[in-house]
């Protein structure tokens, strides 16, 4: 009866998949599709120790699972959300280390009957396996640097680059070809893993930081196909079902985050985007109206209508909370506000979301670029938090741009516009907001949480002298 139960089991597991992905789909079931993964992977454990098999070192996965959930746990519970990036990053890490060392494993252990076990299609599974599981291993590892400002968020490029790093991709293929034709070739496989770890640098470090967003996105689906050969190699239908499900919506996501730039696939790995542009307008030249938050309480107090867009500054200044304040704030005066979400705003997708739910801000308030981009000419005022390149003018208007074509929120329709930010610099894209010098928007210098703290502060002041 094992055989079949642990069919059944996987039959559950793989369906709970599929659902936790469907609900994951709106913030509103996203929690119910979370509990319903993590049912889906504990039954598909459960389904392992069962299975008939015999089961070696079972003290050592004991152990295993002890110490992950030990590390695993605090983490969840003490990373604040403003790091779920570099979490998400650190997870891709860890999950295709451990794709790659199973087929390492694999590869070793089967060298006695590698001319029975190590032939066609398993030894072909086994090498994609592992070089996406390194190359996404050391990959996810300079992602999560970059994000957590480790390494430096600009991409770092050198002469031919691309040129390198395809040669080098070209030699790792190469070698693979060669372990596939002859894999009792033993003392080719440290070589191909090498190569496979460094290539997995040198694909993200010419990255910036503005494309990191697409990059987990791409890095996710490597390590879901990682996992969808390792079911190959081990013939277990639920991982192959499993990573299949990961590597595919971790590509059309990344589709969508493209799309939501304007950008292709070779320009977000290859571009090199980021990079400081020169101006042929002096910062200097060019002048900008600031206001107090005394003055900014005044502004949103006669509004009848606000649309705030959240931006990475609002995650660094961990100021969700005071937004959810401003909000209740402003809707007990009978402001209509709703929040402008960009697809690529923050380090990762639905960065934004998952910030400002953390704060309770009630989901039918926050809108889609799409769905929102129809009000701004109607809003009395767009408070802009953090947020630079998507909602940069130069976007429609300025052909030599790089961001030109890239789809942005229309914050310049409004009627009034404020702006919170520390300073002048530029964004990720390294080029200045035409936004910024409008008559129409206010510069409001400061911390993002402290600053929204201020205008709470000063609205029913406001109130009182209206």
């Amino acid at each position: 009866m094992a055989p079949h139960l642990v069919n059944y089991l996987y039959i559950i597991s793989a369906a709970l998949f599929i659902l936790s992905l469907k609900w994951m789909n709106s913030p509103a079931t996203s929690r119910r599709g979370v509990f319903v993964g993590e049912a889906g992977m504990l039954i598909a454990v459960a389904a392992a120790f069962i299975k008939g098999q015999p089961i070696y070192n079972l003290w050592w996965i004991v152990a295993a699972i002890a110490i992950g959930t030990v590390v695993g746990i605090p983490i969840a519970y003490i990373m604040p959300m403003t790091a779920v990036p570099q979490r998400t990053a650190l997870s891709h890490a860890c999950g295709a280390l451990a794709a790659a060392l199973v087929g390492t494993a694999e590869f070793y252990q089967r060298q006695p009957q590698a001319s029975t076990e190590l032939s066609g299609f398993v030894i072909v599974a086994l090498i994609i396996e592992t070089l996406l599981g390194f190359l996404t291993f050391t990959g996810s590892l300079m992602a999560m640097g970059k994000l957590q400002e480790v390494l430096p968020q600009r991409p770092i490029t050198y002469r031919n680059q691309n040129a390198v790093n395809f040669v080098l991709f070209a030699i790792a293929v190469g070698i693979g070809i060669r372990i596939i034709a002859v894999p009792t070739d033993t003392y080719l496989f440290p070589i191909f893993i090498a190569l496979a770890l460094l290539f997995g640098v040198l694909l993200i470090i010419p990255i910036g930081g503005a494309d990191m967003p697409t990059v987990i996105a791409i890095l996710n689906s490597y390590a879901g196909l990682s996992a969808c050969a390792m079911g190959f190699v081990l013939s277990n239908n639920l991982l192959v079902v499993a990573g299949a499900l990961d590597g595919s919506s971790g590509l059309i996501l990344s589709i969508i985050m493209c799309k939501a730039m304007n950008r292709s696939f070779t320009n977000v790995l290859f571009g090199a985007f980021g990079q400081m542009q020169t101006s042929t307008t002096k910062t200097e030249q060019r002048s900008v109206r600031s206001a107090s938050p005394e003055e900014a309480a005044q502004v949103l107090e006669s509004a009848t209508s606000v649309i705030i867009v959240p931006g990475y500054g609002l995650a660094v200044a961990q100021a969700q909370h005071k937004i959810r304040e401003l909000f209740d704030s402003l809707m007990r005066r009978g402001v209509d506000v709703k929040f402008g979400i960009h697809p690529v705003a923050g380090r990762m997708p639905g960065h934004m979301n998952v910030l400002l739910a953390e704060a309770d801000i009630p989901y039918d308030r926050l809108v889609e670029m799409e769905d929102i981009n129809g009000d701004f000419p109607q809003c009395d005022v767009a408070l802009v938090i953090g947020a630079n390149d998507v909602t940069n003018p130069k976007a429609r208007t300025d052909k030599g741009s790089p961001i030109y074509g890239m789809p942005i929120l229309d914050v310049d329709k409004a009627h009034t516009v404020m702006v919170i930010k520390r300073s002048m610099n530029p964004g990720f894209a390294g080029i200045d907001n035409d936004l910024y010098y409008m008559d129409k928007t206010l510069m409001l210098f400061g911390d993002a949480k402290g600053f929204v703290s201020e205008i709470v502060k000063e609205l029913p002041a406001a109130k009182a002298a209206a």
